[in-house]
C-alpha cells in the first residue's frame, strides 16, 4: 500500500498490481472511452442499478474518482483490469475493482465489475483476491474488508466467498453485507 504526504496528511493511493492473467492498473480519466465499451451492456446494471454511461459521463465520473474523496478520512482506490493475452502492449480492459478505504478504522469496502464478454472465466475472483491481499498485507494493514452484494447476485457472492469474505446478517440498501475480519 503506498502512502504519500499531502496537505491533508498521509494519503493512501492505488498502485499497479499484477495477477496471473491481469494487469490491475490505477484508474485514469483517459480510461473512460475504453471502459464505456466494456460497461456498455445494460445487463451489467441489473443488480447495481443505473444504465451504461457515455464516454463523456464516465470521464466526468473518473475525474471525480481520481481527484479523491472529499472526506479526508476516506481514500478511494480504483483500478482498471487489463487482460494480458499474448503481449502486455496488446492488453485490453475487461473491468474494474475498487476499494473505499478508511485507514484510521483499518477497514475497506470493495467492489468489482467485469464486462459481460469476460464473465465466467474467474477474472473477478482473481482481481478480488489480489485486492484483498493488497489491502491486508501492507502496513498498516486493513483488518476489515466488506462488500455489498444483492442477494440474488450469485456470481458476485461466489467472488466474495472466493476472496475470503463471508455473508453477515446485515443489509444495506437491499444488499447483503459480506465481511472479512483479520
Amino acid at each position: 500500500m503506498a502512502f504519500t504526504d499531502t496537505p491533508r496528511g498521509p494519503t493512501l493511493y492505488a498502485e499497479p498490481l499484477r495477477t496471473h492473467r491481469l494487469d490491475v492498473v490505477p484508474l485514469r480519466a483517459e480510461h473512460a472511452p475504453e471502459m464505456a465499451e466494456v460497461l456498455a451492456d445494460p445487463s451489467l446494471h441489473t443488480f447495481i442499478g443505473g444504465s451504461p454511461a457515455t464516454p463523456q459521463a464516465l470521464r466526468t465520473r473518473y475525474d471525480r474518482l481520481v481527484a479523491g474523496s472529499p472526506d479526508p478520512t476516506v481514500t478511494w482506490c480504483n483500478w482498471v483490469l487489463r487482460l494480458r493475452e499474448h503481449h502486455p502492449q496488446d492488453s485490453r480492459a475487461i473491468g474494474t475493482v475498487q476499494a473505499t478505504i478508511t485507514p484510521g478504522a483499518a477497514e475497506a469496502e470493495i467492489a468489482w465489475v467485469i464486462g459481460s464478454p469476460w464473465q465466467g472465466h474467474g477474472y473477478a475472483t482473481e482481481a478480488a483476491r489480489e485486492l484483498v491481499t493488497w489491502l491486508t498485507t501492507r502496513q498498516p494493514p486493513i483488518r476489515t474488508i466488506m462488500a455489498h452484494i444483492h442477494p440474488d447476485h450469485h456470481a458476485s457472492a461466489a467472488v466474495a466467498r472466493a476472496a475470503g469474505l463471508h455473508p453477515t446478517d446485515e443489509h444495506h440498501d437491499g444488499e447483503l453485507r459480506w465481511r472479512l475480519t483479520r
